[in-house]
């Protein structure tokens, strides 16, 4: 029987308001001016609370993507995406139908080594487009082709659609990488909170049904627990645009087994024989503390793991680079380690 019930017990304690839990959490740490010019226009779009809301009503709030445009428009700076990249969209096959993806191609000959990212959003909004920056500039920054993955999501799909999809998406790029100018020998996974919660499931599935392993994962602040006691937690319960309430809501509808490691990575008996991995952490965000504690549990089982943290930015922050230098460090330092994990390859 799946144990469903400790996620929603969670949620029920949890899902109140931001203000309650500033009252008797410790201080969270000041964002740095960039981020916190973000935020304020964030602030100003008049969003509503995402735990108080129904998943139709959340996916219609304004995103700090949102937040980023209307920065670069006060500033003067054009809001259109970053020129090099092209981008193809096209659909593909899953255990619940087809689902799309979208290949973004650096400018160049190839054949191009390739990471499959998966979108943040925690498995019940946001999408791709969403997150375009991300998957754009990664694939500037490393020259390689990301295959960008809109999974099916919770509630309509709940745990297990969005990782059976991800790993549905890795499998197909592994056999099709040749006819978008891929190298199927050099594929890594990546992705943000809930996407890098994807991508390291995906490898975990990789190594247990015996299939070729990514090269690399890239984790921007995973989602890889569900412990919401921890130090980070209870410093930013009430941060933003990521607080506490807010990760009970989207366990609560990610209906998810929290015994299963294929939902909750943490939990894994074991995490030996996965891909080397890239950790990228926020300090204002209530995930810090568990993506610190993941790539110590990697270190343990023998998985080589390179962990930086980004003081002064907040969850979300990966993909800011237009108006958040510390944004594009994290960008260019991701590039980076994906590109050294690809020329190991060649």
């Amino acid at each position: 029987m799946k144990k469903t019930i400790v996620f929603t017990a969670v949620a029920a304690a949890a899902v109140v308001s931001g203000a309650v839990y500033a009252q008797g959490a410790q201080k969270a740490p000041k964002a740095e001016p960039h981020m916190q010019k973000v935020l304020d226009a964030l602030a100003s779009l008049g969003g509503k609370p995402i735990e108080t809301l129904t998943p139709a009503e959340a996916r219609k709030q304004p995103t700090p993507a949102d937040a980023v445009k209307k920065v670069l428009a006060e500033t003067g700076k054009s809001a259109a995406p970053e020129a090099g990249v092209t981008v193809k969209d096209m659909m593909i096959a899953g255990p619940l139908g087809e689902f799309p993806i979208h290949i973004y191609t650096p400018e160049g000959k190839g054949p191009f080594p390739v990471m499959v990212y998966y979108h943040g959003g925690g498995f019940v909004i946001a999408d791709t487009k969403t997150y375009d920056a991300s998957p754009r500039a990664l694939a500037k920054m490393a020259g390689a082709i990301m295959v960008a993955v809109d999974y099916h999501q919770a509630p309509e799909h709940k745990f297990p659609a969005a990782p059976n999809d991800a790993y549905a998406a890795y499998v197909w790029t592994l056999a099709h990488a040749k006819e978008f100018n891929g190298d199927p020998a050099r594929v890594a996974v990546g992705g943000e909170s809930a996407g890098g919660n994807l991508a390291t499931v995906v490898s975990m599935m990789a190594r247990d049904k015996k299939i070729q392993m990514p090269v690399h994962q890239l984790l921007v602040y995973p989602v890889v627990s569900d412990d919401m006691t921890t130090p980070s937690y209870q410093r930013n319960a009430a941060a933003k645009p990521l607080n506490k309430p807010m990760m009970a809501w989207f366990f609560k509808y990610y209906g998810a087994d929290v015994t299963n490691p294929y939902a909750v990575p943490m939990k894994a008996a074991s995490l030996k024989g996965l891909p080397p991995a890239t950790i990228i952490a926020a300090e204002i965000d209530p995930l810090l503390s568990e993506g610190k504690a993941y790539g110590d549990r990697l270190k343990k089982d023998g998985v080589n793991v390179t962990y930086k943290e980004y003081t002064g930015v907040a969850h979300e922050f990966f993909g800011m680079g237009a108006v958040v230098p510390k944004a594009n460090e994290a960008e260019q330092f991701a590039a980076d380690q994906l590109k050294k994990a690809f020329a190991a390859k060649q």
